[in-house]
């Protein structure tokens, strides 16, 4: 296929070239940038996707190499917590602003892949184990960067879910699960956003490599999605650039000295691949390089201050309070007038604020948990501020150091402990192999605890953990996720009460790893991955089971309550609304996040429970009500038929639930949504149930077969036919039916029976 005239592809620029200069175009020149070719610029492109990290031009793709200082913001794990999809717009203009000032046409990012497992490696990077979150948040993303006139690259196409041999393997899943979990968040971005390019992943899918997948790259994202943008590789990730071109990439990075161009030119010229493709490539490069050049803006500057202060604002909405149990007369949160105070953990004066790999970025400035806390207790008049590491950042235990942190403990009235992951056991590259947090920490967790009742774990990680041990131990627990640059001031301001955490989880958090959905298929073996779990990801999969959970997805305290009633919904052509009336019942002002969870009981497809269907969220302040509408859009509803191949909105009777999490529901009610009842067309491989459940088959199909009729007498109190024999015979195909009755003419009987099913075939 030849390219077509779009505000994405430059067909002009193109016209004049010679196959070779074409050719050329779809690699880069370097490890950062595209070629120029003729009048065609080249551009910078740079890895993100929580803040800019530009290198120089003998960059690296691994993160070892400097960058030039950006704002660093929350990752997607934090972010995503904030469930707050202004935000992360605001996140996203800041970026583009930075990546005008530093010359940059594109920003490699976000990354929208569905947490399968907590195990993952790169899950820091990714928003939620349910597309709608990481649909929803990717769009918003993309179109805050993209208005500033910079381009996105929405990663990482597609089922890459896992590090363990990811430039290999092979995510194996059926149709289902890969058009409603996998590729959903992709496909709501694409529309609701338009990013500038989409950037293919590593792995196979269905046994073959993305980069050449034409199912994935033209059927589905160009063919299906009506996606206009230009397709590029992750780094690294083309095997055989001829074959990808013909799937449907359009650029190869990094740069590989021309080999795979020369490729190109002589598959050509051999009759291998059709030219028009490309031209196809050709075209879409030119067309980034043409609007990313009209869309540059010189000489632009960008307020670091500012921009820290959002990074800040982020990191707060980020924080999940986990726990807050009463110590004596009250929750142990905030820490109001507690006297003296012990900060313990190396984390609290070296923080983690981001993942490993790719993506590091080299922040403007950092907020030091230690220094902030202290400066707000002190604020506060607290008595005294102590500190003590309590382990080392090389895991190495040192006992000395424990006996140091518990003193300080015991000599305090309040303990806050920071322990979590570190950059050795979640990163780019590879997968983790437990939930566990490092053993030593777990024992200065155990120590301090026996001596100091009022503590309070701050964790950091960029993946779920396994939170039993904190819970056994200490009160309070406070979720820091990876919180970027401003987190060490979010924090404080969290544990002071200066700001009321509401983040709330976009992941459950197991009781263990034997419960996950993926824990009996990951990471495969062989070089092939078995997505055995199918729809059932994340919480759809415990809520299938009634499991128990440590934390369900969506879950996340206050320092207020809040209460949900009079829920009201109505339906139209394209979504349901829901409305209710959410009321702040606490003492402090506050913001709830509203989810609303919509099932189908009784549906003809197997389904989740319930699943999420859409968000928002309301600030209150104490005894303050508001209404707050939820869109639930009708597309989130649909199911993918297989036997079609294409989405379905089931129409039934659907309930709506509103509430806190997907485990704490405060409001039900139900609603009619019209949709489609799929009809296949019948022949003699229809089952007798199948034929009398047709309107206009059904009435007739007993003058061809008497079974028929007597199928139709058994629902009656008729004794004609069994209810067991009569669900036998409703399950054979009506045209081996033909056998079990008399006949006189049977080709008569046959040729009557087809053409009542023809018939019937035209009625639809």
């Amino acid at each position: 296929m030849g390219p077509t005239d779009s505000p994405y592809t430059d067909l002009e620029a193109i016209a004049g070239l010679t196959l070779e200069e074409k050719a050329s175009l779809g690699s880069g020149q370097s490890f950062w940038r595209t070629k120029a070719v003729g009048e065609i610029p080249g551009v910078l492109v740079t890895d993100g996707p929580h803040g800019l990290r530009k290198q120089e031009e003998k960059g690296d793709h691994l993160g070892m190499g400097g960058s030039v200082p950006a704002t660093c913001f929350p990752p997607a794990a934090g972010l995503g917590q904030t469930w707050d999809l202004d935000l992360v717009h605001r996140v996203g203009e800041a970026l583009g602003t930075e990546c005008q000032a530093e010359g940059v046409a594109v920003l490699l990012g976000p990354g929208v892949n569905i947490k399968r497992s907590p195990l993952g490696g790169r899950n820091f990077e990714y928003y939620s184990e349910d597309p709608l979150v990481a649909g929803a948040m990717g769009a918003a993303w993309i179109n805050g960067v993209q208005s500033q006139g910079v381009g996105t690259s929405l990663k990482h196409y597609a089922l890459n879910n896992q590090e363990d041999d990811r430039m290999r393997s092979s995510s194996d899943v059926d149709a289902r699960p890969l058009r409603e979990v996998y590729l959903r968040a992709f496909e709501r971005a694409v529309r609701d956003s338009r990013p500038w390019t989409v950037m293919c992943s590593y792995n196979r899918v269905n046994g073959v490599l993305v980069s050449q997948n034409a199912f994935l790259l033209a059927e589905v994202l160009v063919g299906e999605w009506d996606y206009e943008g230009l397709v590029v590789s992750d780094w690294g990730a083309v095997a055989d650039r001829v074959e990808a071109v013909r799937a449907g990439l359009d650029l190869q990075m990094p740069a590989d000295g021309g080999l795979s161009d020369a490729e190109v030119v002589d598959a050509v010229k051999n009759g291998v691949l059709d030219e028009a493709a490309v031209d196809r490539a050709a075209a879409r490069v030119a067309g980034l390089a043409t609007r990313a050049t009209a869309a540059a803006r010189p000489g632009t500057t960008f307020d670091a201050d500012a921009h820290h202060a959002l990074a800040r604002e982020a990191a707060a909405r980020s924080i999940v309070l986990l726990r807050n149990e009463p110590v004596g007369d009250a929750p142990l949160l905030p820490l109001t007038g507690t006297g003296s105070v012990a900060v313990i953990g190396e984390q609290a004066r070296t923080p983690r604020y981001q993942g490993g790999g790719s993506s590091h970025v080299n922040p403007t400035r950092l907020d030091v948990p230690l220094e902030e806390l202290t400066a707000a207790l002190d604020g506060q008049g607290v008595g005294s501020v102590t500190f003590a590491p309590g382990y080392t950042a090389s895991m190495v235990p040192d006992q000395a150091l424990v006996d140091e942190a518990v003193a300080a403990a015991a000599a305090a009235q309040t303990c806050v402990l920071f322990i979590g992951l570190t950059d050795g056991i979640e990163s780019e590259g590879y997968d983790r192999k437990d939930l566990q947090l490092p053993a030593d920490q777990l024992a200065l967790l155990e120590a301090v605890a026996a001596v100091q009742p009022r503590t309070v774990v701050v964790l950091t990680h960029g993946s779920v953990v396994d939170v039993a041990p904190l819970f056994a131990a200490v009160p309070a627990v406070v979720d820091g996720a990876l919180l970027g640059q401003g987190g060490g001031k979010a924090v404080a301001d969290v544990l002071t009460g200066e700001l009321n955490p509401s983040g709330r989880l976009t992941e459950t958090v197991p009781l263990r790893l034997a419960d996950t959905p993926a824990f009996l298929s990951f990471p495969g073996e062989h070089s092939h991955v078995r997505y055995g779990e199918g729809l059932f990801v994340g919480y759809k999969w415990y809520d299938a089971r009634d499991m128990e959970v440590a934390l369900p997805f969506g879950f996340g305290l206050s320092y207020t309550t809040f209460a949900h009633t009079g829920l009201s919904l109505s339906a139209d052509e394209d979504a349901v609304t829901a409305t209710v009336t959410v009321t702040n019942t606490g003492q402090r002002a506050g913001r709830e996040v509203v989810q609303a969870y919509v099932g189908l009981p009784g549906s003809a497809y197997q389904r989740a429970v319930r699943v999420l269907g859409g968000f928002a969220s309301v600030d209150l302040e104490p005894g303050e009500s508001r209404e707050v509408t939820v869109i639930i859009e009708h597309r989130d509803l649909e199911v993918w038929d297989e036997r079609v191949s294409r989405f379905v909105l089931e129409p039934g009777t659907y309930v709506v639930q509103t509430g806190s999490s997907s485990r704490d529901l405060h409001t039900f009610a139900e609603v009619e949504v019209a949709g489609e009842i799929v009809r296949l067309p019948l022949d003699l491989e229809s089952t007798l149930k199948e034929v009398l459940a047709d309107p206009y088959a059904g009435s007739r199909v007993a003058d061809a077969l008497p079974f028929a009729k007597s199928m139709q007498e058994s629902g009656n109190d008729d004794d004609s036919l069994g209810g067991d024999m009569a669900e036998m015979m409703g399950a054979i195909p009506v045209g081996r039916l033909l056998g079990f009755q008399p006949s006189d003419d049977p080709a008569a009987t046959k040729a009557a029976l087809v053409d009542l099913l023809e018939t019937a075939n035209a009625q639809h």
